[in-house]
């Protein structure tokens, strides 16, 4: 991965408390995995913004190497990586991610 790659990746995190790093948009998942994260997230009613990493080959391969997590999508929360999405999907159903979530917003 480029400093510049790794510099962009780190922009966004600062920017957005949570981060997903998905196929397609929050308006349009190109992929079910990516569709179960977005759903979570809309659940929740919090706001997260996405990269679209098939619009972006370089952000595809360097966020895998920058969370050394192989798959997509990446959920970011307050800059830290969380998972996938089963990860996602478990966290909801503990009521872990509501916990996160809440504490990323109010920071």
């Amino acid at each position: 991965m480029t400093p510049e790659v790794k510099a962009r990746i780190e922009s966004l995190l600062q920017e957005n408390k949570i981060m997903v790093f998905m196929k397609g948009s929050k308006l349009m998942p190109q992929c079910g995995f990516s569709n179960n994260v977005v759903q979570i997230l809309n659940t929740l009613g919090v706001p997260f913004e996405t990269l679209d990493i098939l619009a972006d080959p370089e952000i595809r391969q360097g966020i895998k190497e920058y969370s050394n997590w192989p798959t997509i999508p990446q959920i970011y929360i307050d800059g830290e990586f969380v998972g996938g999405s089963d990860i996602a999907i478990e966290l909801y159903q503990s009521g872990e991610l509501q916990q996160m979530v809440e504490v990323a917003m109010a920071s």
